[in-house]
């Protein structure tokens, strides 16, 4: 008998199907840090989405064997001490290989085409006091003919090639492996902040990664270059984008990520109220296709485990 507890329930909109195997289940629509021990106590399986699993809690659950990860990010759970204890940890990957990359692009049209800042003229009114049938206060830069550089070029890097290829963009791609795709351009870092016209990140934040993209590759893109994050806030040295997005270091930038969620009051990106910035909550993966693809690949996990024969173990 397996007792089965979900942390933050809420955060999966989706039905969970039942597990095949004998087991007890308790979920809460969220869980505090300070409550995630008396609420793991006895369990020996953890799903989380987002709430932390840090070492010194899982020190006190001793039954604990497996932790299920309801997103494909695992930095809030404490890898070596889980290794150490012998707990398996699982997470699900590929879930939103539609999700993410529409939303994506839904960012990089929003700030290439100046969406945010035309809505805001025609909800203020200026649209009907022009006296031309137009209003053309703000470039617009078309998609096709420009360069997208993707950095980081796993699943999801590669569904973004193939969108931005279909909007007639030329690929350049930074990646740790060897790129055999014959369409894309394999380039350094470097390179590929100043030669791309629009920047998108695709890549796991760990600590080699975080603040990655800081004030010097800021520098180096193009003036003309936007910036572009689904994959995590972290990776992007947040004051350093505010400073650049203000002083017209780069074009502009859309965001659904920060580097702490929900958001501390006082992060620069949130202060922003400029029209070539755009910055969701951390949508960009909650589709409800995702999402209910996220809740079946779940519970794969969980009985692939049971049976002894893990999947997707990180």
């Amino acid at each position: 008998m397996h007792d089965i507890v979900f942390l933050d329930r809420d955060s999966l909109i989706a039905n969970i199907r039942t597990p095949s195997f004998e087991h007890r289940w308790r979920d809460y629509p969220a869980t505090n840090a300070n409550e995630v021990v008396e609420r793991l106590h006895g369990a020996t399986i953890a799903i989380t989405n987002k709430v932390p699993l840090r070492a010194d809690a899982i020190a006190q659950l001793p039954d604990l064997k497996m932790i299920a990860v309801a997103a494909t990010g695992t930095d809030n759970v404490d890898l070596a001490a889980c290794r150490e204890r012998g707990i398996v940890v699982a997470n699900i990957r590929n879930y939103s290989l539609v999700s993410v990359p529409e939303h994506c692009f839904a960012l990089i049209l929003a700030v290439r085409r100046n969406l945010r800042a035309y809505v805001a003229d025609v909800e203020d009114g200026r649209w009907e006091a022009s006296t031309r049938f137009c209003l053309l206060d703000y470039p617009i830069g078309d998609l096709a003919g420009s360069r997208l550089g993707i950095v980081g070029y796993g699943a999801l890097g590669r569904r973004v090639a193939q969108i931005a290829r279909a909007f007639g963009m030329e690929v350049a791609v930074t990646s740790r492996s060897p790129v055999a795709d014959t369409d894309v351009v394999q380039l350094p870092l470097d390179e590929l902040l100043a030669t791309s016209d629009v920047v998108s990140l695709h890549l796991p934040l760990t600590d080699q990664t975080r603040h990655m993209i800081g004030p010097r590759e800021l520098a180096a893109m193009k003036k003309s270059a936007i910036l572009v994050n689904t994959a995590r806030g972290g990776l992007v040295d947040e004051a350093a984008l505010a400073r650049a997005l203000t002083e017209g270091t780069i074009a502009g930038a859309g965001f659904d990520v920060l580097s702490k969620e929900p958001p501390v009051p006082d992060n620069p990106l949130l202060q922003l109220r400029l029209p070539n910035f755009v910055l969701t909550p951390h949508v960009a993966w909650a589709s409800g296709g995702a999402m209910q693809t996220l809740a079946d690949m779940l519970v794969d996990n969980l009985e692939a485990w049971v049976a002894g024969k893990p999947t997707n173990v990180v």
